[in-house]
C-alpha cells in the first residue's frame, strides 16, 4: 500500500529534540524555591514577633552589681551578680563577688553556698575558700571558718582581704590568744589592702574587743569612706558611740543603720536601749515594740520589750512579754517562739528573768516569783546584780503578805519620764 508522504504514519518522520534550556530552567525554579522555604526563610525574623532583646555581658551586670552595692541596694545588688551568673556561669569570680555582698546583706547561709560554687570550678582558689570562712563565721561556725582561712592563707599568704577576715575569725574565736594574735593579723590586712573596706572594718572589730572604741570609730568611719550605705558598721559605731558614754551620737549612727536595713530588729533594739539608759523611757518602749514587729519570735527581743514595760511602770504587760521570753509560746501571728532557759554569764538574759520575777512580785504572784528568785540564786550566784534582785523579790513578796499590791497597767504619760522602780537595777 502506498502512504502519501505527508501521512502522519510515514516512518520516515524525524524525532523532536529536547528542550535543554526549559528543563535547566525548571530545575532552577524548583532549587530558588526549595532555597527559599528551607534555607532563607528560617533565618528571618518573624515580622508578628517581637524582635529579641541583644544578651547583655555578664560585666555589664557586674556592674551595675558594683554600683548597687555601693548605694547601699544590696538586694538589688545580688540579683544582678545574680544575672550575671546566668550569663557566664563558669566564672568562679562571679560567686565570690556575690557571697561578699551576700554576707554584708546578712546572708552568710547563700554566701557560703556561693563561695562553695566557686570551688566546685576552681578548687584551689584561694578568696573563694576565704570568703567560705567568712560567712560561716557570720553563722557562727567558728572553728570551720578558723580551718578554711589558716587553709587560704597557706595559698595566698599576700592577699589582704583574707588577713582582714582572718582578723576577724580571730576576734569572734572569744580565745584571749587568738584575740592577741588578730591584733597583727589587723596591720597586716592593713599593710596588704589599705584601701579596702574589708581591711579598716577588721581592725576597727579587733579595737572594739580591746575596749580601744575611740579608735575602732575612726577605723569603721574609714571603712564607710568607700562604701556609706553598710548598715552594719554604722551599728558597730553606734555601739562604741555607747561604749563611750555618748548616747546622742550612738542614736544617730544606729538610726542610719535602721534606715538601710529596716527589717532588722537591731539597730530599733539598740536605740530602745540607749534611750533607756538616758532615762526616756516611753521612746525605749517605743524602739522596743518595733524591733518585735521586726521579728515576732526573737525571745531576747521580747525579753527587752518586757524590761522596757516594766521600767514604765507597766507590770502586767512586763510579764506578758517576759513570760514568752523565757518560756516561749505564740506569738501574734500564730508563729512559735522558744524559750531562754537560765544559763551561763549573760548579763541580758539575767536581766529578763530577774524583771519578769520583780514584775511578779509587784502583782502579787509570789508563788511563782519565789521561784524565780530560788532559780537565780541556784544557776548563777556570782551575778551580783541579778542576786540581788531575787532578793528584792523575795523582800517584796513577805510586805506583800501585810499590805497586798494593786497591779499597775496604766501607760506612762506621753512625754513624762516615769520613776524607775528603785528594786531594780539594770545595765542600759
Amino acid at each position: 500500500m502506498y502512504l502519501p508522504r505527508s501521512s502522519k504514519w510515514s516512518m520516515n518522520r524525524r524525532k523532536r529534540r529536547p528542550n535543554y534550556f526549559g528543563w535547566i530552567v525548571l530545575l532552577l525554579v524548583v532549587a530558588f524555591g526549595y532555597y527559599f522555604n528551607q534555607i532563607y526563610l528560617p533565618t528571618q525574623p518573624n515580622p508578628f514577633e517581637a524582635t529579641p532583646t541583644p544578651t547583655r555581658s555578664a560585666d555589664s551586670f557586674v556592674t551595675d552589681a558594683d554600683q548597687l552595692a555601693k548605694e547601699g541596694k544590696f538586694t538589688q545588688s545580688i540579683d544582678a551578680y545574680q544575672e550575671a551568673i546566668r550569663s557566664s556561669p563558669q566564672d568562679p569570680s562571679l560567686y565570690i563577688a556575690i557571697a561578699r555582698v551576700q554576707v554584708l546583706a546578712g546572708k552568710p547561709v547563700d554566701a557560703q553556698a556561693n563561695a562553695e560554687n566557686a570551688l566546685l570550678l576552681d578548687p584551689g582558689n584561694a578568696l573563694a575558700i576565704a570568703v567560705r570562712a567568712w560567712a560561716a563565721n557570720a553563722q557562727d561556725n567558728n572553728s570551720d571558718a578558723l580551718r578554711w582561712i589558716e587553709e587560704a592563707l597557706q595559698i595566698d599568704p599576700n592577699n589582704g582581704l583574707i588577713h582582714a577576715y582572718y582578723t576577724e575569725i580571730l576576734v569572734d574565736s572569744g580565745s584571749f590568744d587568738n584575740t592577741t594574735k588578730a591584733i597583727e593579723e589587723s596591720k597586716v590586712a592593713l599593710a596588704l589592702a589599705p584601701d579596702t573596706m574589708e581591711a579598716h572594718r577588721a581592725r576597727g572589730i579587733l579595737l572594739e574587743e580591746t575596749s580601744n572604741y575611740d579608735e575602732a570609730i575612726r577605723e569603721f568611719e574609714q571603712a564607710l569612706s568607700y562604701n556609706d550605705n553598710i548598715a552594719d558598721l554604722h551599728l558597730r559605731i553606734g555601739l562604741n558611740y555607747r561604749a563611750i558614754s555618748a548616747p546622742s551620737q550612738a542614736i544617730d549612727a544606729f538610726t542610719r543603720a535602721d534606715v538601710l536595713n529596716p527589717a532588722d530588729p537591731y539597730p530599733d533594739l539598740y536605740i530602745s536601749r540607749t534611750y533607756a539608759g538616758t532615762g526616756e523611757l516611753p521612746k525605749a518602749l517605743q524602739y522596743a515594740e518595733t524591733a518585735v514587729q521586726n521579728n515576732p519570735v526573737d525571745p531576747r527581743l521580747r525579753g527587752n520589750f518586757g524590761v522596757m514595760y516594766y521600767q514604765n511602770d507597766l507590770w502586767k504587760e512586763a510579764i506578758t512579754q517576759l513570760r514568752l521570753a523565757i518560756f516561749g509560746g505564740e506569738a501574734e501571728d500564730g508563729s512559735q517562739i522558744e524559750g531562754l532557759p537560765l544559763v551561763g554569764n549573760d548579763i541580758r538574759l539575767a536581766e529578763i528573768y530577774y524583771t519578769y520575777g520583780l514584775a511578779l512580785a509587784r502583782t502579787g504572784q509570789c508563788g511563782e516569783a519565789l521561784q524565780i528568785a530560788q532559780e537565780i540564786q541556784s544557776k548563777i550566784p556570782t551575778d551580783e546584780t541579778a542576786t540581788f534582785n531575787a532578793g528584792e523579790m523575795i523582800r517584796i513578796c513577805e510586805e506583800n503578805l501585810a499590805n497586798p499590791p494593786a497591779s499597775t497597767s496604766t501607760p506612762a504619760s506621753a512625754g513624762a519620764t516615769p520613776t524607775l522602780s528603785p528594786s531594780i537595777t539594770s545595765t542600759p
